[in-house]
Order: structure tokens, then sequence, then C-alpha cells
């Protein structure tokens, strides 16, 4: 093993260790992608966190499909400057890719990051055809707490809606070992974060399933410990139970942070869950008529 592997092995261990907050060694030493990063810091609203950065495909031309990524970190970590890998990785599989900040605790508590991710989302909406993306063919991939909130906005068009998001305009969304059924509220911080809610059951993507939703790609590791398979198995059964159209993945000798670790290049090797994520991605992207919503 050289000396740049045994880094970046220990980074991804550190990384799993912190329940999938940043890792800025991880990020600056990795092998990244061929795709040019064709806006750093664009603000998409006044607060400091709310900034993004956007990635193309090399040569790519016009009418892209758009892929907003949101990163993990429990909602109380996270810098859209350490997973440039992840984004140029979604941008080498032919997608503009969006990866937004967005407002974490304790400056911000439930809904505050949905709100956020709905108003990078108007963002993209807007300025997306400028960067050579379709804005009526959009895309949310997540990890983590950054899962969750693809889901949820994917399933309660109220966040996109408020921001004057066009719903229909979210072709798919894909989870990548998200936390989707965490009632009773336990640990530190997550009852701080969602403990406010006047309704907690409304915090829950498996109770917001709903029929008419977008596609979904849910995906975890078998050895997840942090965020346990169960909660991808229960939103994929609650969204079959509404007739959603659902592609549920299971990848064994998989931990937590191996799901997003899958889009490196170090690490995509060991799984098939990058190649299932890009071709379910492109399939619900293929033409530019919207499904119900």
């Amino acid at each position: 093993m050289t000396r740049t592997s045994r880094i970046l092995a220990a980074a991804a261990a550190f990384l799993a260790l912190g329940a999938c907050s940043p890792l800025s060694l991880f990020a600056t030493l990795t092998p990244q992608d061929h795709a040019p990063r064709e806006a750093r810091g664009v603000a998409y609203g006044a607060d400091p966190r709310q900034k993004l950065d956007v990635y193309a495909p090399p040569g790519a031309g016009a009418g892209l499909p758009v892929a907003v990524f949101f990163y993990g970190g429990s909602w109380s970590a996270g810098r859209r400057q350490d997973y440039a890998w992840a984004g140029r990785s979604l941008a080498a599989e032919g997608f503009l890719t969006v990866a937004p900040d967005y407002r974490i605790y304790p400056q911000a508590r439930f809904p505050a990051f949905l709100e956020d991710g709905a108003l990078a989302l108007r963002w993209v909406q807007d300025n997306a055809a400028a960067y050579g993306g379709d804005p009526a063919r959009i895309v949310l991939v997540g990890h983590s707490a950054g899962a969750y909130n693809a889901v949820m906005l994917a399933l309660d068009s109220r966040y996109l809606r408020a921001a004057g998001v066009d719903p229909a305009r979210i072709r798919a969304a894909a989870g990548l070992s998200g936390p989707y059924d965490f009632l009773p509220l336990e640990g530190r911080t997550t009852p701080r974060i969602f403990g406010a809610a006047a309704d907690l059951s409304q915090t829950q993507p498996v109770v917001m399933a709903r029929p008419g939703a977008p596609p979904m790609f849910l995906a975890t590791g078998a050895d997840d410990r942090l965020v346990g398979p169960y909660n991808t198995r229960n939103l994929a059964q609650a969204l079959r139970a509404q007739g959603g159209l659902v592609e549920e993945r299971v990848y064994p000798h998989m931990a937590h942070v191996g799901a997003v670790l899958a889009l490196s290049r170090p690490f995509r090797g060991r799984s098939a869950l990058r190649a299932d994520l890009a071709s379910f991605l492109h399939r619900h992207t293929a033409s530019t008529l919207a499904g119900p919503r």
C-alpha cells in the first residue's frame, strides 16, 4: 500500500467515526474525476451558508440533466468544498451537478435545512440553463442527513412550492444510507434539531410517502451500524404501498460511509453502487416529459 493509499484509508476511517462530517484530508488527496467546476461559492440566499458550487461534464453542451447533491453530517456539520469529488463524480456521469451548503445546527433546526434545499432548487430552476442544464430534468441525490434532505424535498412538495419551485421538475431522488424512520428521537443533538416540530410525524420521510412521488433509488450498506438498513427498507415498503416506483439496493460488506465513498475513484470499484445509481438516474431523465406529482 502506498503512502497516499494509507492516508486515504485513514481519512475514510476518520470520516466514518465522525458520522460523515466532511474530511478535508480525503477531499484534498483523493483522485478526482475530470469535471470542471463551473462556478464556486454562488449565493442562492442571503445567509453565509447559502452558497453552492456547480460542476459540469467535460465538453458539456446544453440540455443536460441536473443533479443536486446534498452531503451528510448529522445536520450539524459539512462543507460543500469537502465533497468536490462527489460533485465531479456525478458530473462525470453526464449530469450538471450542483452542490449546495445549507444551514446546520446549532444555527438552524428543522425545517431550516429543507427550506435551504428548496431555495437552492429555486436557484437551479432559474439558472441551470445558463450552465448547460435542463431545469425540467432535476434529480436529487444525498447521503446520510443529505439523503434525508433529498428524499423529504421529493416527498413533501410544500417546501418546493413555498420557494417557487415546480415539483414536476424533480424527476427522481436517490438516498444513500439515509435516516427515514427515526422516531422516537434519540441521541444528544437529534432531539434538539427536530424536537420543536409541531408534529413529529411530519419530520419522517416514511410518513410522507405519497402517490405520485418521484421515482426513488434507495441504497444502503448491509453493515451500516450508524443508520440502520431498516430505514431504507421501511421507506421502500411505504412508497410501494402508495404505488411508488422504488429501486431498493442493499450492498454487502458496506458500512455507513461506504455508500458515499462509492462515488469516489479510490472506492468505487468495491461495489456497483455508482453504476447502479447513474443507470437509475439516466433512465428517469431520458425524456423531457415529467410524470405526475
